[in-house]
């Protein structure tokens, strides 16, 4: 039994899904990994049954019937991971854009050097990002800069998805809470876990965007995070929040 998960949200990742897992288990550590598929129509689900076979007892899928968002996805999850014995659980894409070789080093933030939550952050040094088009390079960064401006958390990646959990951290927030269902699902889970007092190191990744499928991206992701976030902001003020023993 490992004490770290990775979980993977997909829809249409057939192109990726194989080489990613490999990636993954391919670490020294002997990660798990449970894939959330929102019943992708390119087969992506069958794909990770088959894989099964070559994974047993380290490779786990859960389908849902039908895409409802990311938020909801990791969600899934994430309850799933909490009802077994996982100490350290991971976010990561499934399109490459999080360097699988990068998970031991947010596992060592959180594992030796004590840390809540470590975040694979593409702008605590500069802008680590490659492959995007400058439009969405700035669109990004300034959402996150905008983010830190309204809220005042002290994270330089607020949207990042590439994320290692201490149990704890998930288990005090409350998934019930969570009110988000897009890519501002990120920033509230970091938003939360910061107002809980739970300790977060940004570990610095280079980011790279996706050779193989279709991007999820939409602008409605945004205009959820623009307006979203001074709603949530404005419940925070208005709910007394306890420290975490």
């Amino acid at each position: 039994m490992s004490d770290a998960i990775v979980v993977i949200p997909t829809y249409n990742e057939i192109e990726n899904i194989e080489a990613i897992i490999d990636a993954v288990f391919a670490q020294e550590k002997a990660f798990h990994v449970l894939v959330v598929d929102d019943n992708s129509p390119d087969g992506t689900h069958q794909k990770v049954i088959e894989l099964q076979e070559k994974y047993p007892e380290r490779l786990f899928l859960e389908v849902r019937e039908a895409k409802t968002g990311l938020g909801t996805a990791y969600i899934h999850g994430f309850r799933w991971v909490l009802a077994r014995d996982y100490e350290y659980i991971f976010e990561m894409d499934a399109d490459f854009s999080h360097n699988p070789e990068d998970l031991v080093r947010l596992l060592a933030a959180c594992q030796e050097d004590g840390f809540d939550v470590a975040i694979g952050s593409r702008y605590v040094k500069g802008v680590n990002v490659v492959n995007w088009p400058m439009n969405r390079v700035l669109m990004s960064y300034f959402a996150s800069k905008y983010v830190r401006f309204i809220t005042g958390i002290p994270i330089h990646d607020t949207t990042a998805g590439f994320i290692c959990y201490r149990r704890k951290v998930l288990e005090t927030i409350g998934l019930e809470t969570i009110r988000f269902v897009g890519y501002a699902f990120q920033i509230e889970l970091k938003f939360k876990a910061w107002k809980l007092g739970f300790k977060i190191k940004e570990v610095s990744v280079i980011f790279t965007d996706r050779t193989k499928g279709k991007s999820k991206m939409d602008s409605s992701i945004f205009s959820e995070a623009v307006f979203g976030i001074i709603k949530m902001k404005i419940r925070s003020m208005f709910t007394k929040t306890k420290p975490h023993a």
